[in-house]
């Protein structure tokens, strides 16, 4: 009987003297209107005619970059180093010749102040029969070397006065060899120009050479520029 009275009292107008006045302003029929608008709106959206619903997928940019690496073959991902020298120019520079020339490429130079190069270190080396034959590591006294090497294509250049033939090493200070250097590594090696006296032939650097982003080798150099008479 309540519930009929109910009924009857909400769909006809409110009287004062009813017994269920009261209860007509319960807390139900008072949000009833605002839950009816929240499920029309959701309906309009996703039931429309002329607007087609529409989905948003998020992924993670990782994920993305992720897959479309994938996508690409393993010898297309890694582009190749830069050529600022190759072989032949670097032989029109230094006078080493097989096989102690060891320096492949230059890929980037600052004239009078750095050059960076690459040594390919291959199975071929002629030093890895005997160094060692089960265990082919570059010995690092040939490390320090193609650094030195490096830093005479600085030395040697127009651009800092290096019009002599040849230069010799005149001290080698705090050299560390951090990792071995195998077989299939390419040495990337870094010599900054640090001082050079250009009345006595005599220049300070400072190198590092990497592979795979990790110092290998690391030390400073004293060397000395002179001609083939002297």
């Amino acid at each position: 009987m309540a519930s009929t009275a109910l009924s009857h009292s909400l769909s006809s107008p409110i009287n004062p003297n009813s017994a269920f006045t009261s209860r007509t302003l319960t807390p139900s029929v008072a949000f009833s209107p605002l839950r009816t608008p929240l499920k029309l709106r959701s309906l309009s959206l996703s039931s429309s005619t002329h607007n087609p619903p529409r989905f948003i997928t998020y992924a993670s940019s990782d994920a993305s970059e992720g897959s479309s690496n994938e996508d690409i073959p393993i010898e297309k991902r890694y582009p190749a180093f830069p050529s600022v020298m190759d072989i032949n120019q670097i032989r029109e520079i230094l006078p080493h010749r097989f096989p102690f020339l060891l320096v492949d490429r230059v890929i980037e130079y600052n004239p009078g102040v750095s050059a960076v190069a690459i040594k390919n270190v291959t199975i071929n080396d002629n030093f890895f029969p005997g160094h060692f034959p089960e265990r082919p590591i570059m010995p690092g006294v040939l490390m320090v070397e193609a650094m030195a090497q490096v830093g005479g294509i600085v030395m040697l250049q127009p651009e800092v006065g290096g019009s002599r033939d040849n230069f010799f090493f005149a001290g080698i200070d705090k050299v560390r060899f951090r990792k071995p250097v195998v077989a299939g590594d390419t040495l990337v090696m870094r010599m900054n120009l640090i001082r050079l006296q250009k009345r006595f032939g005599i220049a300070k650097m400072e190198g590092k050479a990497y592979v795979g982003g990790a110092v290998v080798c690391e030390g400073e150099f004293l060397m000395a520029m002179g001609s083939n008479s002297e």
